[in-house]
């Protein structure tokens, strides 16, 4: 099996209960993910803003493509735990 997947970014913030979740999924499955903090990353929060118009969190991108709702990021990460790249 090759090691590349599609690529992940998780915009988050450490206090959020719907992220902390989602983080909880992706450490248990040991999927390689990019985190992005908009509470200590102005420039991130920037760029949340400008792709989605929303400074929501977590939204997780797929290959650049925007994902909201823990629940179904969540779900999403579980269906496709197999394929994604995982922490070495």
């Amino acid at each position: 099996m090759t090691s590349s997947g599609p690529n992940l970014h998780l915009y988050k913030f450490d206090s959020c209960p719907f992220c902390v979740r989602v983080m909880d999924v992706i450490d248990d499955q040991n999927i390689k993910v990019v985190y992005k903090d908009i509470m200590m990353e102005p420039d991130s929060l920037s760029q949340l803003i400008a792709d989605t118009g929303k400074r929501t969190v977590p939204c997780l991108y797929i290959d650049g493509k925007p994902m909201f709702e823990s629940a179904d990021i969540i779900n999403w990460l579980t269906q496709n735990s197999d394929n994604l790249e995982k922490n070495s």
